[in-house]
């Protein structure tokens, strides 16, 4: 039998202007090793925030705190074009009206870019930065054109039979490792994908990163179709104070195919106490049954 997921997350609605952002917090369940600096997570494109549900059962020390961008998961469409400024500024306000003064932020592939961006933007409230499977923003070096090319729709999101079938060459990970990822998928609109992609144009965290004072850790798949490793090199080139680990033969979604290593690599670098890693079975997730109407 699937078992129920013990860390469900509170979900409720912020308003960042007279934009809705569906925003989760997890509470932390293993806190023995004192207080731990609660983690902000910016997710990858198109992808509402029970994708993360995977992550927060295997990284339970800490409160994490992430949130769906407009027009994806339950977030109302965009009301207006954003770029990663606002993403990081309606970061920083949700964080204050939860009474949190410090995170550690990670970002995941185009998530990667509103990290960087906060860390600059808010270096008031960011300790560390944790960069997985991404780029420096427009001055990328680009990926594999077949996967760059399924990349540029949602269809992904909203077709599992096309997921599957094309999950290897979009990827770079085993494509037996789809429906893991999909359980909980929820199609975004077109509007806020198109939103969501436009945000990026023409954005580089190139003119600020040296100012990032943050110790970070880039991690990196070697068989990532979509972001390159000379990506994260590149980025470590940049950093001031940073490092970078390279998971062999692990494509773009290390975080949910590779988990346990990529934990302890996170574990290792935030220098706190390894846990067992929970034995989790991937489960339809309440939230998304109600939103497709199950």
């Amino acid at each position: 039998m699937p078992h129920y997921h013990p860390n469900l997350p509170k979900i409720f609605f912020s308003k960042i202007g007279n934009q809705k952002v569906r925003t989760a917090i997890w509470r932390g369940t293993d806190k023995g090793f004192g207080k731990r600096t609660p983690l902000l997570f910016f997710n990858g494109i198109g992808a509402n925030l029970e994708i993360a549900q995977t992550f927060a059962d295997t990284f339970t020390g800490r409160d994490i705190i992430t949130f769906d961008m407009p027009g994806v998961g339950g977030s109302p469409d965009p009301i207006f074009p954003y770029r990663p400024s606002w993403v990081a500024k309606a970061a920083r306000q949700i964080l204050t009206e939860q009474g949190i003064d410090k995170v550690d932020v990670l970002g995941v592939s185009w998530g990667g870019g509103p990290a960087q961006q906060f860390a600059w933007q808010c270096r008031d409230m960011t300790h560390r930065l944790v960069l997985c499977a991404t780029t420096p923003g427009w001055t990328m070096v680009p990926g594999n054109p077949k996967a760059l090319s399924k990349m540029m729709s949602p269809r992904r999101y909203i077709d599992r039979d096309f997921l599957k079938k094309n999950f290897e060459t979009l990827y770079g990970d085993a494509a037996d490792e789809s429906d893991e990822f999909a359980i909980n998928m929820v199609p975004p609109s077109v509007k806020g994908y198109l939103y969501q992609l436009g945000a990026m144009v023409g954005w580089s965290s190139l003119p600020f990163i040296r100012r990032i004072r943050a110790k970070t850790l880039i991690l990196m798949g070697d068989n990532d179709h979509i972001v390159p490793l000379i990506n994260g090199r590149l980025l470590n080139a940049c950093f001031r104070r940073s490092q970078m680990k390279v998971l062999e033969g692990a494509g773009h979604l290390f975080l949910l195919t590779r988990r346990q290593e990529s934990v302890d690599l996170i574990r290792d670098f935030f220098n706190e106490p390894h846990v067992p890693m929970p034995e989790v079975e991937p489960m339809l997730l309440p939230s998304v049954a109600a939103s497709v109407g199950h």
